[in-house]
């Protein structure tokens, strides 16, 4: 065994993990990685090989008038072996970036365990290990290690499905359509509501019961809609079933007609600072296009920007704001650091931008060195400030978006160029963060 100062513990062999597992080794360190494949596989896991991608090979856009071509950029910046290994496994996918995933699986195996400060053992982590820790055991987490977590978390629970509602950036929607108030003038107007006719209600009921649905994989069936049901099957059980639950517009009174709607869609701010919302009680398994169809059917939002889909199904994650800090590492013990998707990102890049992060956490703390936090203005930056500072009660993981940034001065009119603005911002905010770390 190594001496314990120059050893980091990292768990899961995913995106996550094995990025922390090279920064970690370029920096010095000697890794214990651990994963349980091959031995024991999760139900969506196949390959016998490390960094295996389950779903779509698609890592999303390259351009930088998207925020995932801004979140490559600000990985390359921090030399992130991820995304240059997919960059290496790229097949032809116009301006998005898509992996031969059986090469990239194959190639990231070779690099994390020829490396010879990585040490690989295939066994199953059931305890949390001593000594400092990197866990980045993905939304499929194993259950006996799911229980310890959530047990030396204490009161905060993992959510083992991920039930979510689309999310709307805010200058997407239509003024005209919408008012902002609490039911019963109660609170701060800390709601947008989105209004309905009975024509546009029972148009909308109509479209979001014959939309198209996700086909669930066999292990995410028996308990998904258990606590979270979806509008859809919810709207299947009678017409008027929406009106009288999360469509009901009870205690709002509209001030355009000073009455009281037919029914409402009521949309909450996602997080303080930036302009996002959640489609209040609009958990959903219909497919993305179908979600961007029907919901548009709702005046407010027929243009609305989706930054997030909803989904359903399984994905075990913490509650960020209410455990983590901004190096992702655990209020409660800043020796144990939280990664990829279990910390509250969705996504690859996501996933491997965590696992980046923790890893420079990691050597931060190891070196006893105090933390700057990444600048709000970088995508990397704001998915961290929305992890740590989202709502606790209705917490849910979420993608890199443009919605989540501080807003611009001087913004643009045009879409595409003020999307130009906030990359070119981003850039220069991640060059100075890394910049400024001499001791990387």
């Amino acid at each position: 065994m190594q001496n314990n100062s120059s050893v980091v513990t990292v768990v899961g062999g995913g995106l996550a993990g094995c990025e922390a597992a090279y920064q970690l080794a370029k920096a010095g360190y000697n890794v214990y990685l651990y994963d349980m494949k091959p031995t024991k596989k999760s139900p969506a896991h196949h390959a016998d090989t490390l960094c295996e991608i389950v779903c779509s090979n698609s890592l999303k856009s390259n351009l930088l008038s998207t925020a995932s071509g801004v979140l490559k950029k600000e990985l390359e910046i921090l030399d992130s072996i991820v995304l240059k290994t997919a960059q290496a496994c790229a097949v032809p996918a116009g301006s998005a970036l898509a992996v031969d995933r059986e090469l990239f699986t194959q190639k990231m195996d070779k690099i994390i365990k020829n490396n010879p400060k990585i040490h690989f053992f295939n066994k199953e982590i059931a305890e949390i290990p001593n000594g400092d820790v990197i866990i980045a055991t993905g939304p499929l987490t194993s259950n006996v290690l799911a229980q310890t977590l959530h047990a030396y978390l204490g009161e905060t629970p993992l959510s083992f499905y991920d039930a979510s509602a689309p999310i709307v950036t805010e200058e997407s929607l239509l003024p005209a359509h919408y008012f902002t108030t609490d039911r019963y003038q109660k609170g701060e107007s800390d709601y947008i509501n989105c209004p309905l006719t009975k024509e546009e209600y029972e148009n909308f009921v109509q479209e979001l019961t014959h939309a198209q649905r996700v086909q669930l994989h066999a292990f995410e069936t028996a308990d998904v809609f258990e606590g979270c049901m979806p509008i859809e099957i919810m709207a299947d059980r009678g017409t008027e079933s929406l009106r009288f639950g999360p469509m009901r517009p009870v205690g709002l009174i509209d001030p355009k007609t000073n009455k009281r709607p037919y029914a409402v869609l009521q949309l909450r701010k996602e997080h303080a600072t930036g302009g996002c919302y959640n489609l209040v009680g609009c958990q959903t398994n219909l497919t993305f296009p179908e979600q961007k169809r029907v919901f548009s059917l709702i005046p407010a939002l027929k243009q609305a920007e989706f930054v997030k889909y909803g989904v359903m199904h399984r994905n075990t994650f913490i509650c960020a704001p209410k455990v983590l800090q901004n190096d992702f590492s655990l209020k409660k013990n800043p020796s144990i650091f939280i990664a990829g998707q279990l910390s509250g990102v969705e996504g690859y890049m996501e996933s491997t931008m965590s696992g980046l992060i923790a890893a420079l956490g990691m050597v931060a703390h190891k070196k006893n060195l105090p933390w700057k936090p990444i600048s709000e203005y970088t995508i990397t930056g704001a998915l961290i400030s929305y992890l740590t500072k989202a709502s606790q009660e209705n917490f849910q993981p979420m993608n890199a978006n443009f919605g989540i940034l501080p807003a611009l001065e001087n913004a643009q009119k045009n879409k595409n160029e003020r999307k130009l603005q906030y990359a070119e911002r981003a850039i220069r905010a991640m060059q100075q963060w890394r910049e400024e770390q001499t001791w990387l």
